[in-house]
């Protein structure tokens, strides 16, 4: 048996190559071969093929480790997948695998005579000659390449073809692995802007917050993702679960001294190798799970909570860059959803506020205004029950009528004051406002075309010959109804639909009974999901077309992706019921 380890001198004058030496040209198209692609999975298996290729080893393999040392990915060939099943789980770096230098190679006329052979595990196929190599970056190792089963045994032209392939490896594995970073990053980056153009579309918090975990369980490829909220007192629930385990999770207390409020506490991410075997675990339900992430959630030093991501047990544990990446994530969710409360709390002041002056109106005005009329009707009361002559009170009756009237006309000033303040506009103007509000949560300007009678109103120009008939064609009440659809319309195209296009028309054709106003909203996004639980924006519409006697509809569009919605009704119902 021959042995060499450790890393050897490059080799000067060397004339005549023996039987079975490689050729310069194979091993430089194999190491660009490498160098062209960026998916890992590939890189990994063109590296075992060509080494086995240029080395003619019956049987070839490479183990990745991370940062820790354990085993990440392995690739192997020679055997088939019904015997590495059988032989489970990947190598770790131990017996004669341990003795592969991080510099140079370990060649083995037979490994079975190593002093640190300790035995093939169960079902393993026995090999003979053994060749391995570190494959590493300056002083940074990725992993081993193993070799092994060459008729003859392996020779030093097969050092060289395994030191320059895992040189070129090592690059490769470096390269795809930040470019497997940076795509998950702009992953999170893009999640976190999907939260904020929901929260900004005015979706509920409820359903932003299972957005939140759906979208962080996906992008970190995690088995689980839960968020845990404060609850009663001090305490903090997982109220929000989505994954594996989702009903045995949600709703659990965690511990009051537990990793879910340390962190929330010291707002420092968490890494967990194994939720399984941690003794200190005391939430039965998560032991099902090995790695686990703890990212807080805060925003301006406040505390929102805690995004939790799991793993079922044996899964890859999460790295630092997953934490980073997950930090900063749940750190923007926070932000966002801190924004939303302050807007509502905002809202709620504005609508107090909004309260009292119709307090103040309705008692200065109509209130004082209905007890003085009171105050005459009793003194007809009291003149009448004297015999007084009729005559005599007439007076005191107009004014007491003339004053209702004028309780009446105050009373319906201050409930059209309680309308949308752009209701006076005309219609065309407020389609154009809620067009240009939809830019924001939309990421683009959506495209509005209205038209009378077939004509386009594509200007301020145009409008100002047809925005007066266009008003008296709809009518006051369907206007209302019109610009919520499309309200309504665009919101859902931001919230769900994913698109790049929205197109907004709406139609004006004839009067009185043909007349007949149609809305439609199309974009080009992700269409219909196959199941709908939240469905309110959607029956709101539907009954705002029963009222007028009119349809609505929600579907794919004509050719056959992305979504169209449309609502239609006659004139003359807006009128009747206006």
């Amino acid at each position: 048996m021959s042995t060499q380890a450790g890393q050897r001198e490059a080799k000067g004058g060397r004339g005549d190559r023996r039987e079975g030496s490689f050729a310069a040209a194979d091993l430089l198209q194999a190491a660009l071969g490498l160098a062209s692609d960026l998916d890992l999975p590939t890189v990994l298996q063109r590296f075992v093929a060509a080494s086995a290729n240029l080395t003619g080893a019956a049987f070839a393999a490479i183990n990745v480790l991370d940062a820790r040392g354990r085993s990440t990915t392995f690739v192997h060939s020679g055997i088939d997948e019904r015997l590495s099943s059988l032989i489970g789980r990947s190598p770790h770096a131990i017996g004669v695998l341990g003795a592969i230098p991080s510099h140079g190679t370990l060649r083995l006329d037979d490994l079975t005579h190593h002093p640190a052979f300790k035995g093939f595990p169960a079902n393993h196929p026995k090999m003979g000659p053994f060749l391995g190599t570190a494959v590493r970056v300056r002083d940074r190792v990725f992993g081993y390449l193993y070799l092994s089963d060459k008729p003859g045994g392996f020779t030093d032209d097969d050092d060289d073809i395994v030191l320059t392939l895992a040189a070129a490896a090592a690059v490769a594995i470096q390269n795809a692995q930040l470019y497997a970073a940076s795509e998950r990053r702009e992953h999170w980056l893009r999640a976190g802007q999907q939260i904020t153009t929901m929260l900004l579309s005015g979706a509920e918090q409820e359903e932003v917050l299972a957005q939140i975990a759906a979208s962080s369980r996906e992008v970190a490829r995690a088995d689980t993702a839960a968020l845990v909220l404060p609850g009663m007192g001090d305490s903090l629930v997982m109220e929000i679960v989505d994954g594996e385990g989702a009903d045995e999770l949600i709703g659990t207390v965690m511990p009051p001294d537990g990793r879910a409020q340390t962190v929330l506490r010291d707002g420092n991410g968490l890494l967990v190798d194994s939720l399984h075997r941690a003794r200190a675990m005391r939430v039965d339900a998560m032991r099902r799970f090995g790695p686990a992430l703890y990212a807080p959630m805060q925003a301006d030093g406040r505390g929102v909570g805690v995004l939790v991501l799991l793993r079922l047990v044996g899964s890859q544990p999460f790295g630092r860059s997953d934490l980073a990446t997950a930090e900063s994530y749940a750190a923007q969710a926070a932000l966002a959803l801190v924004l939303a409360e302050a807007r509502h709390a905002q809202d709620v002041a504005a609508l107090l506020d909004e309260r009292e002056r119709i307090a103040r109106d309705l008692h200065d005005l109509a209130i004082q205004q209905l007890f003085a009329t009171g105050m005459q009707l009793e003194t007809v009361r009291r003149r009448a029950a004297r015999g007084v002559d009729p005559s005599e009170l007439t007076g005191i009756v107009e004014d007491a009528l003339d004053n209702v009237d004028a309780t009446v006309r105050q009373i319906r000033s201050i409930v059209h004051a309680l309308r949308d303040p752009d209701a006076d506009a005309p219609l065309a103007e407020r389609l154009r406002r809620e067009a240009s509000l939809a830019r924001t949560g939309l990421g683009f300007a959506p495209s509005l075309v209205i038209t009378l009678d077939g004509r386009v109103l594509d200007s301020a120009d145009s409008l100002e010959g047809d925005a007066g008939l266009l008003d008296d064609r709809v009518g006051e009440d369907m206007s209302d109804d019109v610009v919520a659809v499309v309200r309504e319309g665009l919101a859902n195209a931001a919230r769900h639909a994913q698109a790049t296009g929205v197109t907004v028309r709406v139609e004006v054709e004839g009067e009185d009974i043909a007349g007949r106003v149609i809305v439609e909203v199309e974009d080009d996004g992700a269409g219909l999901p196959p199941e709908r639980d939240r469905k309110s924006g959607t029956d709101n519409l539907a009954a705002r077309a029963r009222r007028h006697g009119g349809t609505f509809s929600l579907g794919t569009t004509d050719e056959g992706r992305g979504t169209l919605l449309t609502w239609s009704a006659p004139l003359a119902g807006g009128r009747q019921r206006g």
